[in-house]
C-alpha cells in the first residue's frame, strides 16, 4: 500500500470548467482519484477543460455518495466555510487523505461533516471558487510535506513547451 494516497470528492459540482481545473490541479499535485456526485457535471461534461489531460493519470469517478467505501486508513477531511473549522494556515494534513468539497452554489451536508475526521478552511475573505479552494489545499499539502521535490530538471519536464527561460545569474 502506498505511503501517501490522496482523494478528492466533489459535491455535486455544476460547472466543467471548475472540473477541468480541479483534474488539472489532481494531475499537478500527484492526486490518486477525483470523485463527483450529482447529475450536473454529466450535462455540461463536453465542454471538458482538462487542458493537461490529467484524466489519463487521475481517474475521474461519478458515485452516488462519496461516503461510500473509503478504506479505513484514509482520513475524510471536508473542506467548508463552516463555524468551528480549523484554518487551513495550522491544519496538518494525513498521509491518506480524501479531500471533500462542497458545490460552489450549496454546502456540504451536515451527515458529511458529521463523518469527517478534521473540517478546514482556506482563511481569506470572502470564499474561492472551487477549483482555487482545489489548488490551495493540494499545494498546502504538498508545502507541508518532506517530498517537495524543487529542482530545474522539474521545470524543465512541467513547463509549456513555448518557455524555455533561465534566470540569469549574477
Amino acid at each position: 500500500m502506498k505511503e501517501s494516497e490522496v482523494n478528492i470528492g466533489l459535491i455535486n459540482p455544476k460547472s466543467p470548467t471548475n472540473v477541468g481545473s480541479v483534474m488539472r490541479a489532481a494531475g499537478c499535485f500527484k492526486a490518486d482519484s477525483v470523485f463527483y456526485t450529482g447529475k450536473r457535471y454529466v450535462r455540461a461534461a463536453q465542454y471538458n477543460t482538462d487542458t493537461q489531460h490529467a484524466s489519463r493519470s487521475v481517474a475521474l469517478i461519478g458515485v452516488d455518495s462519496l461516503l461510500e467505501d473509503i478504506p479505513a486508513a484514509m482520513k475524510i477531511i471536508c473542506v467548508e466555510l463552516v463555524e468551528g473549522a480549523i484554518p487551513l494556515t495550522e491544519f496538518q494534513h494525513p498521509d491518506k487523505a480524501y479531500y471533500i468539497f462542497g458545490p460552489e452554489d450549496g454546502t456540504i451536508q451536515q451527515d458529511v461533516l458529521d463523518k469527517a475526521d478534521s473540517v478546514i478552511y482556506v482563511p481569506t475573505i470572502g470564499c474561492l471558487n472551487l477549483a482555487a479552494t482545489v489548488n490551495v489545499v493540494l499545494y498546502d499539502r504538498l508545502a507541508k510535506s518532506n517530498s517537495t521535490i524543487a529542482n530545474d530538471e522539474l521545470i524543465r519536464q512541467s513547463r509549456d513547451v513555448n518557455n524555455n527561460r533561465k534566470v540569469k545569474k549574477g
